[in-house]
Order: structure tokens, then C-alpha cells, then sequence
């Protein structure tokens, strides 16, 4: 392949990158899963370390994991993040109406007002569904290790996500199922020392379902970018 041939599959991989709330139940196979996590381990590491770890679910073990969580009667906002903590405590400016932008946006795709808190929690509860994705992975991460090493663990993460891409698949990387790792530790055999960093559904995208209408919006370069001459 040419090399600008090649520039323009990853450009596209990275502009059509989003996080998709809906997905068919079509089948991916195991060996396109497989592909994908290979090409993301090359990610870059320091000294190659190489600090991620994988959990693929499908089918009836997938179905468990949601159900456990599901059915445990925790709720989301209630739950403690005790392993690590993914947002602030308090959110302040530029992040906050980043934060409040894009849940406007996705609730006013699915009809939802600001006062519907229990459709609001039914939506996010999809998240523990891998919405309806055949495919869920759960990312650990050795407890042991330092920051360097979550930031390798990022680009580990982002790896997959455009290895997807290039395959006609989409994805959805998942904050949502880290504090609830007592109980995803058991069914997926999770040793202690590791941290349940995220969640990712993967699988095809469902274009029928207007949430995946959701475009989130990026600030421009002179917001976070610097030139030193």
C-alpha cells in the first residue's frame, strides 16, 4: 500500500473513532477479536512493559457479568470508586461544560428531559449491557505499577479502538464498570493485584438507533495546543 494510501486508512480510523451507545447482535469472530488485540499490543510501553491485560466476554458469560452487575441493586452514583477514581471530585471549567455538553446532547437524541432521572439511569444502565454488543472486554491494569504506566495503558486502549475501526467495527470504552469490580472479579477469575481500569463493547454498529447520531465536538487547536519558537 502507498504511503498516502496508508495516511488516509489511519486518518479515517481516527475521524470515524466514536463511542457507539448501540450495537447489532451480529457476531464477530473470535480470530477478528484476536487480530485486533494483537495489533493494539503494539502499542508503545516504557521499556516494553506491555501493562495491560484483557477479558473478553461473549454469550452466556457476558450475559452473567451484566446480570451480576445489574441486579446487585448498587447504583452508579452511589458506588464508591475505590480502586482509583476517573473523574475529579468536583468538576470545574473548561471540563464541566464539556462534561454537561455531551450529556445534553445524548439525552436530547433519545427524548430524554432534565428532569427524567429514571430514564436517565435506565440509559446509563445500558452501559452494563455492553449495549447489546457481542462482544465485551474488561482492561486491567497491575495495581503495582505507577502513572507511566496507565498512560501506556491509554494508548494501549486507543490502539484497539482504530484496529476496530479499520474492520468496519465500533467501539465504546467504559469507565462505568470499574468500581464495580467485586463483582466482575469472580466471574472473570481477576486476580487482586490487578485494577479494573475500564470496560469496551465492541461490535457493529446498530444505525437505526438515533444516539448514534451523537457527533461529540472537539475544541480547536488554539485551546490546548502551543507554539514555542
Amino acid at each position: 500500500m502507498r504511503t498516502e494510501d496508508v495516511a488516509r486508512t489511519v486518518d479515517e480510523a481516527l475521524l470515524t473513532r466514536r463511542s457507539v451507545r448501540a450495537f447489532l447482535p451480529d457476531a464477530v469472530p473470535e480470530e477478528t477479536v484476536r487480530e485486533i488485540l494483537a495489533l493494539a499490543a503494539r502499542a508503545p510501553s516504557g521499556t516494553n512493559m506491555q501493562p495491560w491485560k484483557v477479558y473478553v466476554t461473549s454469550g452466556e458469560a457476558k450475559q452473567k457479568l451484566s446480570d451480576a452487575i445489574l441486579s446487585s441493586g448498587i447504583r452508579p452514583e452511589k458506588i464508591e470508586w475505590d480502586d482509583y477514581k476517573y473523574y475529579p471530585d468536583k468538576f470545574f471549567e473548561p471540563y464541566l461544560s464539556r462534561r454537561r455538553a455531551v450529556g445534553f446532547a445524548l439525552y436530547n437524541l433519545l427524548g430524554i428531559g432534565r428532569r427524567e432521572v429514571e430514564r436517565m439511569r435506565a440509559q446509563h444502565d445500558r452501559n452494563f449491557l455492553f449495549f447489546d454488543a457481542p462482544v465485551g472486554m474488561i482492561f486491567t491494569i497491575d495495581r503495582r505499577l505507577n502513572k507511566g504506566s496507565w498512560v501506556d495503558h491509554g494508548m494501549f486502549l486507543q490502539s484497539v479502538m482504530i484496529a476496530a475501526r479499520s474492520r468496519g467495527l465500533h467501539t465504546c470504552p467504559q469507565a462505568a464498570f470499574a468500581p464495580y469490580h467485586r463483582i466482575i472479579r469472580p466471574l472473570l477469575n481477576i486476580p487482586d493485584e490487578e485494577i479494573v481500569v475500564c470496560g469496551m463493547a465492541l461490535g457493529y454498529e446498530d444505525k437505526s438507533k438515533p444516539e448514534n447520531n451523537l457527533r461529540s465536538e472537539r475544541a480547536p487547536l488554539d485551546e490546548f495546543v502551543t507554539f514555542v519558537r
